[in-house]
């Protein structure tokens, strides 16, 4: 699990999905906490900084939506459907090896 976060290739589980999912939101809850006390603060380059640090965990979030895309045997474009995201939540893997790679739950 969580091997190659950063990679856009392969199949993931729903499982890893939902982790995914769930440690996003309570890093994005805590980045809105902080981003409100720094910019109560006035400090624009903490503002910018925290800003920053954020964007990787952006990207893990696409780059295991993609991957779960391919689970389930869709392009990672399909990421662009809005809703998209609760469909990979529940939706079930194909069985087997497909375009994408083997299946995970092997």
């Amino acid at each position: 699990m969580f091997l190659n976060p950063f990679s856009l290739k392969g199949r993931i589980r729903r499982t890893e999905y939902w982790l995914t999912n769930f440690i996003y939101a309570i890093l994005y809850v805590t980045y809105i906490f902080m981003y409100e006390v720094v910019k109560y603060n006035n400090n624009e380059f903490a503002v910018i900084f925290i800003g920053l640090l954020f964007l990787p965990l952006w990207y893990i979030l696409i780059a295991q939506s993609v991957k779960r895309s391919h689970d389930i045997g869709n392009s990672g474009w399909f990421n662009l459907i809005p809703f998209y995201g609760l469909f990979l939540l529940f939706s079930d893997s194909n069985e087997g090896d497909n375009k994408y790679g083997s299946n995970p739950k092997k």
